[in-house]
């Protein structure tokens, strides 16, 4: 995204409260996998977003028809088959080990570019992608003994963003941000109908609690489900917003790097609300992919946005 104005300092403060508030609503989705299922939820939230986004666009004149549907369309249903594994594991999995996950995405970005589209990539890039994926060992667990079949699940959300922002560069230069985040919410939606819908036809056995999120079909919004889903609606638009409005005020490569607390973010949240402390290892995994992110923002012209759905022009 082009900058209209330079003011890096209100930039840096946009984006780490934007952070901020990714960490600590994320944290709130166990709350809602321990009542309600993933499907449901992504539908109604995937809504939510929705009604806002679009009287949003339309008062300030922004364009919500897509330049080109069909690349819209693929770029959509890449982001959004990351956003529902993330989300998925964030309903029984520990939060640093899900945003650790996603945070892949800049050193999936690029081994993709190397490996499909044959670009050239200096030392210190390659040595960042050496660097992350040894701290996703690390938080992913060391030990063959920990490891289970959902582990490596997280670093597929980072793979199916990585995926998903490189046809944003590729096919979807010059379209508008409220057309890029109404189609990856209208995708969020439809993913949301589709198990909702399959769920209802074909019930699945349920578990108790987080553990029931996947296989839940619809249950009544009411209560701390129903409040989940509005925070969530409601907190990603704002976050997205204050994100978009950073990446406007400062050089892209500047405003990447600080999303990069959205890491340290969630894991301090976690600590607070739920006392969930990761061992030294997995901190230590955690600051390696951290730093892998920020070095690989400071060497690419267009750095990788990891979270905020759409932060482009």
């Amino acid at each position: 995204m082009h900058s209209t104005v330079n003011r890096p300092g209100l930039a840096a403060v946009l984006v780490l409260a934007a952070m901020a508030l990714f960490g600590l609503i994320d944290n709130f989705i166990r709350l809602a996998a321990a009542e309600g299922g993933l499907w449901q939820f992504h539908m109604l939230r995937s809504a939510l977003a929705l009604l806002l986004l679009v009287p949003a666009a339309l008062a300030t004149g922004a364009r919500l028809r897509p330049l080109h549907t069909g690349r819209v369309a693929l770029r959509s249903l890449l982001n959004s088959i990351a956003m529902v594994i993330y989300f998925g594991c964030l309903g029984f999995m520990p939060i640093a080990q899900v945003v650790a996950g996603l945070f892949t995405a800049p050193i999936f970005v690029v081994i993709f570019s190397v490996v499909l589209f044959r670009e050239r990539v200096g030392p210190r890039r390659i040595l960042a992608v050496l660097l992350g994926f040894a701290g996703i060992v690390l938080v992913l667990r060391p030990d063959a003994g920990a490891l289970t079949l959902w582990s490596g699940v997280p670093a597929l959300a980072g793979a199916a963003y990585a995926l998903g922002n490189i046809a944003t560069r590729r096919w979807c230069h010059g379209e508008g941000t409220f057309s890029l985040l109404a189609g990856f919410f209208g995708a969020m939606m439809i993913w949301g109908a589709l198990g909702v819908a399959v769920l209802a036809l074909h019930p699945l056995p349920v578990a108790p609690g987080g553990d029931g999120f996947l296989t839940r079909g619809w249950v009544w919004p009411a209560g701390i489900y129903l409040a989940m889903i509005v925070v969530q609606g409601v907190g990603s638009v704002v976050g997205v917003g204050l994100s978009i409005r950073a990446y406007q005020m400062a050089d892209a490569t500047f405003v990447a790097v600080f999303e990069n607390t959205l890491l340290v973010f969630a894991t301090l949240w976690a600590i607070v609300l739920w006392g969930e402390v990761p061992d030294a290892l997995a901190s230590l995994g955690i600051a390696m992919i951290m730093l892998a992110g920020i070095i690989i923002a400071l060497r690419s012209a267009d750095p990788v946005p990891v979270r905020a759905a759409a932060v482009v022009e």
